[in-house]
């Protein structure tokens, strides 16, 4: 990574519950939803963070974004996310956000990540 797309992920970052991010290290959880749309666009290097102020876990490039209905959701789906099953997302999802209602729109992020950081 040059220091160009280094400089410019230091001021983007998204941030992920604390238990994610082993997920998104190894590879398991290729996919968040978010309530809101965001600035992330595809192609963005972004820093993953557990706090605003904490050093990156890792940096990730956002490498497709879409609009999708929460109840939509398909196994494959649940599976980038980093969990099993159905309910287990869904558990989630409510402790994030209150509740669960299957008919409001997210937008998708699909991620790679493309730099650790280092121990």
């Amino acid at each position: 990574m040059n220091g160009a797309m280094e400089m410019s992920a230091s001021r983007k970052f998204m941030l992920f519950k604390s238990i994610l991010i082993p997920m998104i290290l190894s590879g398991r959880k290729t996919q968040t939803r978010r309530k809101r749309s965001g600035v992330w666009k595809v192609g963005d290097i972004v820093a993953v963070k557990n706090r605003p102020n904490s050093k990156p876990a890792c940096f990730i490039q956002i490498v497709g974004k879409y609009r999708q209905r929460l109840g939509d959701l398909s196994l494959e789906d649940i599976r980038k996310e980093g969990f099993n099953n159905f309910e287990e997302f869904i558990k989630f999802w409510k402790k994030i956000y209150g509740g669960w209602n299957p008919k409001i729109f997210v937008t998708v992020y699909e991620f790679r990540v493309i730099k650790r950081r280092k121990k």
